[in-house]
């Protein structure tokens, strides 16, 4: 990674707010981008005996750039003194005169991204990997038995008619690909009626809100370097209130299956629990009813699958690498027949 981030944060402004905060008036020390952000940036450095993260939006900030960083920072504050593996929360600013935009300082996270490659101890044991997958499980049965009012998340988000809402909007999603240019349209993809009018067919009647992280995958969580256990959820920018099923829901549409033809995002993969094991752990330690999963996780395919599309689309409008589109319709087709099969399991 390119560490030249004067461009993003200004270190005499930094300082000088942190000294205004009371965070001391050292000058700052060993200051440098970490890897893991391909929107916002993510500054680590050393202050007054003390590390920070700083976390903030992209240089040319986009129209909910600094309503996302009020919106982190004020959920990783609720979830303090929580079970939930989150970083720890410092301090937030919204004068977007001190560094142009909205940021947040957190603490760091003693751990490691296993998409980027296992250490070690998780490589070599497939009852470590096993623990792993059980571990992320956990993370999100702890976020979603938190009562959102009791942390101060009372109007995060709308959960009233929050499933009523999906199907349509990602329907409008795919549908505004069309005004691209040489994009063959939703027919050539599997489906396409099949799986909105079956999720709007068997849509859950009700449901419990509470906190969803909105975007819960192996790449957003960290592990501890010498434990399978979680280290931190990371990327908290999607959530919101909502029905936390989705959470579970999302990694079902995520999660390696070895039946298909598709490699996994984690080598080596063996001893990683099956989608099925995740499930019922989620069951042992959860009082929300399980029977409409499968709806989940055929709307986090859907949903998915119709997020991916949009990059095929522009580049066959020639806004984007055609390599890199092609390869996501690709991932899109198989989303859209997995949740297919996941029907067809519900449907007996």
């Amino acid at each position: 990674m390119d560490n030249d981030f004067s461009e993003v944060v200004d270190l005499d402004a930094l300082t000088s707010w942190m000294t205004d905060q009371g965070f001391g008036a050292h000058p700052i020390e060993g200051a440098h981008l970490l890897e893991g952000g391909t929107q916002n940036f993510l500054l680590k450095f050393h202050h007054d005996n003390r590390d920070y993260v700083l976390r903030r939006p992209p240089k040319h900030l986009r129209k909910n750039s600094n309503d996302t960083m009020k919106r982190e920072a004020r959920v990783l504050g609720a979830l303090a003194g929580s079970k939930v593996p989150h970083p720890g929360f410092i301090a937030s600013c919204s004068d977007e005169s001190v560094l142009g935009c909205c940021f947040y300082l957190m603490e760091p996270v003693e751990g490691f991204n296993a998409t980027t490659g296992l250490q070690d101890y998780h490589r070599r044991d497939p009852a470590v990997r096993h623990r792993m997958g059980l571990a992320m499980i956990e993370g999100i049965t702890a976020l979603g038995s938190i009562d959102y009012r009791a942390v101060g998340l009372e109007g995060f988000g709308k959960p009233e008619g929050f499933l009523e809402r999906q199907v349509p909007r990602w329907q409008a999603q795919l549908q505004s690909y069309n005004k691209l240019e040489g994009w063959p349209g939703p027919a050539s993809l599997p489906g396409i009626d099949t799986i909105p009018e079956w999720l709007d067919d068997n849509r859950p009647a009700a449901f419990v809100p509470g906190i969803m992280h909105g975007d819960y995958h192996l790449a957003n969580v960290m592990f501890c370097y010498d434990s399978p256990e979680l280290a931190a959820i990371v990327d908290w920018e999607l959530c919101t209130i909502g029905d936390p099923l989705i959470d579970l829901g999302w990694l079902m549409s995520m999660w390696h299956d070895p039946e298909e033809d598709t490699p996994a995002r984690v080598q080596p993969w063996e001893g990683f629990p099956s989608i099925d094991e995740m499930i019922a752990h989620y069951a042992e330690r959860s009082s929300r009813n399980l029977d409409a999963l499968p709806w989940y996780g055929v709307l986090a395919c859907f949903k998915l699958g119709s997020i991916l599309e949009g990059t095929h689309a522009r580049a066959c409008a020639g806004l984007a690498p055609r390599e890199t589109g092609d390869a996501l319709h690709t991932s899109t087709i198989n989303l859209f027949s997995r949740a297919l099969r996941m029907i067809g399991k519900f449907n007996g």
